[in-house]
């Protein structure tokens, strides 16, 4: 459940990188002691060995064993040709230094152009795609699970349609389990939840705390979610903060949570969510703040034929 994003360029590791790494490596084994047990990483946040270190030490501690640990890993938009599929996935092992994944997802629903660059550009700085085909790479992460590298394959950003494309493809083997989106009480998802629970797919949301105001790539034009009068005044109630109350809101309705956070005392707090319950009542109060707007639109990829949120859902 911790989310740890980082998107930096490759490269030496600045010192603020260094600094920030082991800020997580700490983040992740406090995670582990409060009974954290999902952990969502991505060989594109530059800490996966990091938190490889980390899972190992608590092992070796004898605190957890491995098959406690649910370890999400991501396929990134560089390396959806169904030949890049495995050797990127056991790449991401490699750091790891695990022998497996308990779930690997499709990032993005949007091929870029393969290569060394994550984000590769032209000359003009515009992002240099790739022709997508969502089936042939779902195909490879199903040769993945077949492998024994990954338990479980999923998606995430994906919507009805890219995901109706995938499961209604000839010989699918394996459905996505999963499908990692964002959501939270200002950007609920109502009709892709009943969607995804139609068909047995987990809703994973992300930033369920809302997310940074950093312009450059956030939506700012919601509030902090956190600052919400009608979540705050139901954490009075039951002793709560706003993000316990948010928290809760999401697993009430059967939505996995992965709060991203490097403050320890937050780190438990976010975990405290399970001696309470919130009514019927709350609930409906909590639902009605939804204000469809997302806080991560990617607006900097919309001219991607397969940008997913120019649907409604």
């Amino acid at each position: 459940m911790l989310h740890a994003l980082g998107h930096h360029s490759l490269g030496l590791l600045s010192h603020y990188q260094k600094c920030r790494n082991h800020k997580l490596f700490s983040a992740v084994k406090i995670a582990i002691d409060a009974g954290y047990r999902h952990i969502d990483g991505a060989f594109v946040y530059f800490n996966e060995h990091e938190v490889g270190q980390a899972i190992r030490e608590k092992i070796a501690e004898g605190k957890i064993k491995r098959e406690d640990i649910f370890y999400c890993g991501k396929l990134w938009n560089t390396c959806h040709p169904p030949e890049l599929v495995r050797p990127t996935l056991e790449k991401t092992l490699k750091i790891l230094q695990l022998d497996y994944v308990d779930l690997y997802i499709i990032e993005l629903p949007m091929a870029f152009k393969p290569g060394d660059a994550l984000y590769p550009k032209d000359e003009n700085g515009k992002f240099i795609y790739h022709e997508t085909d969502l089936c042939a790479t779902w195909e490879a992460l199903e040769a993945c699970k077949d492998a024994g590298l990954a338990k479980s394959i999923g998606v995430s950003n994906f919507n009805r349609r890219q995901l109706e494309m995938i499961m209604n493809k000839p010989g699918l083997k394996y459905k996505p389990v999963s499908n990692q989106v964002e959501c939270h009480p200002y950007f609920t998802q109502p009709k892709l939840l009943e969607f995804c629970r139609q068909h047995d797919i987990v809703i994973v949301g992300y930033s369920p705390l809302g997310t940074s105001r950093d312009e450059s790539w956030v939506n700012v034009s919601s509030p902090p979610l956190l600052k919400d009068p009608v979540l705050n005044a139901i954490g009075k109630k039951y002793n709560k903060t706003a993000a316990q109350i948010a928290l809760r809101f999401n697993v009430q309705r059967g939505v996995v949570v992965i709060p991203k956070s490097f403050n320890p005392q937050r780190i438990r707090e976010n975990f405290q969510i399970f001696d309470f319950s919130l009514t019927e009542q709350e609930m409906k109060e909590i639902e009605a703040l939804n204000k469809n707007v997302r806080y991560v639109e990617l607006l900097m990829w919309r001219d991607h034929p397969e940008y997913p949120f120019n649907d409604e859902y």
